[in-house]
């Protein structure tokens, strides 16, 4: 148990170092970071790992995505280049180019390993690493989005939308929980830490709300409506990730945090919940809402 905390408090003051210099180019590296330890835990679960062409260019294609988020929202992509033009359009075409062509090239490096290893490779592990190579990266970076197009209160409210939730729910749980959510899945988890978790993260929300932007029936619906959705989708992240350490018998994805396991059994709800947050703060903002 001391372990476990020592090693929280640790990773709590890394997080909170990054996010004080969220305006920098250190939110970027962080982000790069954490990206890079997730992919090398997934690829390792797929017996991966060894293989370092499949390992340098998931790798190089997860730690490149940051930094072009970056130079997009720094303007330093063809702004001004072409008279007439739309800068902030332009940016936004470079961007998709410049993901696009990175994450192609990079495929195209993992199918040309396994078309030469094809008698050690298998297909199940292929695609897996393909598919940990787009979603992970372009997950994680909505990190880099929201605090760039909102600010960092956004940031932190949807980071906090999962650990809340799985707070929530462990308390719940050990306090009232009897009857199982998915016990092949995740023995642990129960229906009334799954409700618990979603109030409390809607409560949290709610409050949170209401103190950054001033306490209005229609602030405190909505921020309740969207922690329910975070902690929905968090726990299908946390579940589906489970799931996977179950079919291929890991207890934990790695060891960075003793006690804790890995960055993927820390960060496996964000990659669901930071998405949705953002989406939902877009789609407010499109609908005309005014505390997002």
């Amino acid at each position: 148990m001391l372990t476990r905390i020592i090693s929280g408090v640790v990773g709590i003051i890394i997080l909170s170092v990054v996010l004080f210099f969220h305006n920098t180019i250190v939110l970027p590296i962080g982000v790069a970071a954490i990206i890079a330890v997730m992919l090398f835990e997934l690829l390792r679960a797929v017996k991966m790992e060894k293989c370092i062409p499949v390992l340098a260019a998931s790798e190089l294609c997860g730690i490149a995505m940051p930094f072009l988020y970056e130079l997009y929202y720094k303007g330093l992509c063809y702004k001004g280049y072409v008279a007439g033009g739309d800068p902030a359009y332009l940016d936004a075409i470079f961007l998709r180019i410049a993901i696009f062509a990175v994450t192609l090239v990079m495929t195209i490096a993992v199918f040309i390993t396994w078309l030469k290893k094809h008698k050690e490779i298998r297909y199940e592990q292929v695609f897996f690493v393909l598919a940990a190579m787009i979603l992970v990266p372009q997950a994680m970076c909505t990190m880099i989005r929201i605090d760039r197009e909102y600010n960092l209160f956004m940031l932190v409210i949807g980071l906090c939308g999962a650990w809340i939730a799985d707070t929530g729910a462990y308390f719940t749980g050990v306090a009232i929980g009897k009857h199982k959510l998915c016990p092949e899945i995740s023995p642990k988890k129960t229906i009334e830490g799954f409700i618990g978790g979603i109030i409390t993260t809607g409560v949290a929300y709610a409050a949170a709300f209401c103190v950054n932007k001033g306490f209005e029936p229609s602030t405190l619906v909505i921020a309740f409506i969207i922690g329910v959705l975070c902690a929905v989708v968090g726990t299908i992240g946390d579940l589906s990730a489970s799931m996977v350490k179950r079919q291929i018998g890991f207890k934990d994805y790695g060891r960075i945090m003793p006690g804790h396991g890995g960055l993927m059994d820390r960060f496996d709800s964000i990659l669901f919940v930071v998405p949705t947050f953002y989406a939902l703060l877009v789609i407010g903002r499109m609908l005309g809402f005014g505390i997002l």
